[in-house]
């Protein structure tokens, strides 16, 4: 039997409510020529039982694997874990909360065709609230990969961008790093994979850091990847204000270190490191570097004077008028 042209690689830890639905997403694909590879990271829910069985209904596209001894190891090496048994030329990775819509592989595999050059293909997720049926959910959609306005295309939507200008965006904002890939697995072996030590928090980004200093990748405007919003989502646990800041300050600190081990000079990486800690070392100076608390201090004062000066049916219609304009895309998957 010959070997898969994508490998897809779906981490899980305690998943039973969602799995079963990223697994048939990727089954549902209109490109078939896969593998499925189902890391457990140490269950101790169902989701196992519905990993094994999925492997068991399909041998010869899904495997079921663990780490040794059934043990939790973080993210990146759940990651890592599915790169060791990964036979595709091709590697795209889904959490086990996450559905991507049907043509996902066939339009980025597509993309790599045409850009031969290009290390991998990312393109946006949407932050995805439908799914749970609540009123209105839809207008408090926003899409990931575009930056901190969270809304219409990346700023190299549409390009190749050579290495490393991807980088500072990255720094400077989480909603700027490269989501939703597809890899060239060579690539991925070429930088080391994931690293280990980032369990939770901004492991991907690690990666695309690695990926975008050092090589070509293509940005794609569409969107392909529904990024699952729930209450035990890893990202939605809650955590102080303090963790989160200690989470990114080490990202920062690792991305300093790897960028001068590989002795690249640039001014801008530089900067941009510099005014993604000015925030967290300086929080009352946060509004001034923090495009994102600018943007809602904006929106805050706003609606003040909004209240204050406008009559109430013109404040209807022109809220109106502004969820239709960022209205989010039409998707088939879910309610």
């Amino acid at each position: 039997m010959s070997e898969p042209r994508i490998s897809v690689i779906v981490i899980f830890l305690n998943e039973e409510r969602f799995l079963g639905e990223a697994i048939d997403s990727v089954r549902t694909q209109t490109f078939t020529d896969w593998e499925l590879i189902l890391v457990d990271d140490g269950s101790t829910d169902g989701s196992a039982a519905i990993a094994r069985a999925a492997a068991a209904d399909s041998p010869d596209t899904i495997r079921y694997v663990t780490h040794p001894g059934g043990e939790n190891r973080g993210m990146s090496a759940s990651r890592n874990r599915g790169l060791e048994v990964a036979a595709g030329e091709l590697v795209a990775f889904l959490d086990g909360d996450d559905v991507w819509l049907p043509d996902k592989l066939m339009a980025q595999h597509q993309e790599l065709e045409r850009h031969a050059d290009a290390a991998m293909t990312a393109g946006p997720l949407l932050r995805w609230l439908r799914w749970s049926g609540a009123t209105d959910a839809e207008h408090h959609e926003d899409l990931m990969g575009v930056g901190p306005k969270k809304r219409g295309t990346h700023p190299f939507a549409g390009t190749v961008v050579e290495p490393p200008k991807l980088v500072p965006l990255i720094l400077r904002n989480d909603y700027y790093n490269p989501t939703g890939a597809l890899i060239r697995r060579k690539v991925l072996d070429q930088v080391g994979g994931f690293v280990d030590g980032f369990r939770g928090p901004h492991e991907d980004m690690v990666a695309m850091t690695k990926i975008c200093l050092e090589f070509p990748v293509h940005i794609s405007p569409e969107m392909h990847h529904l990024y699952r919003i729930h209450p035990d989502s890893y990202t939605q646990v809650a955590s102080s204000l303090d963790e989160v800041n200690a989470a990114r300050e080490t990202f920062l600190d690792w991305a300093e270190t790897y960028v001068n081990e590989r002795s690249v000079s640039s001014r801008v990486i530089s900067w941009a490191l510099w005014r993604a800690r000015m925030p967290l070392r300086h929080p009352r100076l946060g509004v001034v570097f923090d495009p994102e608390r600018r943007r809602r201090l904006l929106i805050t004062v706003g609606r003040i004077c909004g209240r204050a000066l406008l009559p109430v049916a013109l404040r209807d219609r022109l809220r109106s008028w502004w969820r239709r304009r960022v209205a989010p895309p039409d998707i088939e998957v879910g309610r």
